[in-house]
């Protein structure tokens, strides 16, 4: 019985490393061998716990990953947990990504042009190589998460 190993849910994200980028952009490495870059930004506004870090780029700079890889921590006792963060959305929106999440939703051109109020020809050019702008990246990634949250909860739809 003590050798039982007992799984209730999807294990709890670890992160490996996590380095400064620029202003307060971070790039964490996760255990599972995944990246991502966070925009910690909009978080430091919103608590006045964190009000040390909005400007001070020297502080900021000495964040690093806790003792079990549970979230990344400053001196002072000011930390992020890694469960938040991984919830973020990614600060990286590259046009591969804009593909990828056309796939996902099974849109068109025309679909996507329609969904996001933009044209026909501003579509195109991202899922090429034209910058994709942060509001595209925002509305797109809004629309991925709107569609996998109706295909885990079928019911929310027939209401």
């Amino acid at each position: 019985m003590n050798d039982d190993l007992i799984s209730v849910g999807t294990p709890l994200p670890r992160a490996a490393k996590a380095e400064w980028i620029e202003k307060r952009l971070v790039r964490i490495t996760w255990k599972n061998g995944k990246t991502s870059v966070v925009d910690l930004a909009p978080a430091l506004l919103s608590r006045r716990v964190y009000m040390p870090l909005r400007e001070d780029d020297a502080l900021f700079a000495q964040l690093k990953v806790d003792e079990y890889g549970t979230g990344i921590e400053w001196p002072g006792g000011l930390d992020f947990s890694a469960l938040w963060l991984s919830k973020l959305p990614s600060a990286e929106f590259d046009n591969a990504s804009f593909r990828d999440a056309m796939d996902d939703l099974g849109m068109t051109l025309d679909g996507m042009a329609a969904a996001l109020e933009i044209s026909r020809r501003q579509v195109a050019d991202y899922r090429k190589a034209k910058p994709i702008p942060r509001n595209v990246a925002y509305a797109t990634r809004y629309l991925v998460d709107s569609a996998q949250k109706n295909d885990r909860h079928p019911e929310a739809m027939t209401a």
